[in-house]
Formats: structure tokens, C-alpha cells, sequence
């Protein structure tokens, strides 16, 4: 069983530190971690280790790791938006050569939109998994 020390960093997030092993990790606490900061020394198996897709989401309590869902959602928004943005320029493309060739442009419209829409779903996303199943 391997131990690691955390702490909420100065964003509000969980950072980690693992030691080598070379220092106890009192030792290692004491001298990496910042002045001020309270930390623990948990066992890595309590960490949400399935949830570090969402590691930027991961609060801290008294040494309880836990996954701020408001913030998942923020970093699925964002994801959704990255993943997106080619296939918005490749709408745009096929957009395009269809009013040139005046082709119907229907389907292509709702394909647009469809991504556009993409980010609102998180809203409604009540897990993890609902969010991570969310793909443009």
C-alpha cells in the first residue's frame, strides 16, 4: 500500500505528492509541502483513481477526495468545445460546396446546430459517467 500526501492547492484543486521512498514520508511532508498548507497522508487506493480523467474537478476534505460535479461538467463543456471545432470547420466546407452546387444544406444546418448544442447537455448530466459518455 502505497501513501502519498495531498493538500488543496491555491486554485482549490488536490495536489499530490509521492514520495520516492529515499525519506520517510513525514520527512517529505515537511519539507515539500507549503508552509501553511494542512496535508495528509492517505492511502493512493482512496483516491478516485477511475476519475482522473476528472482530476481537475478532485476536491479535498480532511483527506477525503471527492469529485466536485459542477466542475466536471465545466471540464466536459470544455472538452466538447476542443473536440467539436473540426467538425464545425468541416460543416462549414460541406456548407459551402453545397450552396455552390445548390444542394440542400438541411442536414448539414442540423448537424451545426447539434454540435452547438453538445456543451448544453452537461447540464442535465447528474454522473460521471452521463458526462463522460458525451461526445461531438
Amino acid at each position: 500500500m502505497a501513501n502519498i500526501i495531498i493538500f488543496t492547492n491555491e486554485n482549490g484543486g488536490v495536489s499530490m505528492c509521492v514520495p520516492t521512498g529515499e525519506l520517510p514520508i513525514e520527512q517529505v511532508q515537511a519539507k515539500d509541502i507549503p508552509a501553511g498548507v494542512q496535508s495528509f497522508i492517505v492511502e493512493k487506493t482512496t483516491l478516485p483513481e477511475d476519475s482522473y480523467d476528472f482530476f481537475n474537478a478532485w476536491e479535498q476534505v480532511e483527506g477525503v477526495v471527492t469529485i466536485n460535479l459542477e466542475k466536471a461538467k465545466t471540464l466536459t463543456k470544455t472538452r466538447l468545445r476542443t473536440e467539436r471545432e473540426s467538425l464545425l470547420t468541416a460543416q462549414d466546407v460541406l456548407f459551402q460546396r453545397a450552396l455552390e452546387i445548390g444542394g440542400s444544406t438541411a442536414e448539414i444546418v442540423a448537424e451545426k446546430q447539434r454540435l452547438r448544442d453538445l456543451p448544453l447537455l452537461t447540464d442535465s448530466c447528474t454522473t460521471l459517467a452521463e458526462l463522460r459518455a458525451l461526445h461531438a
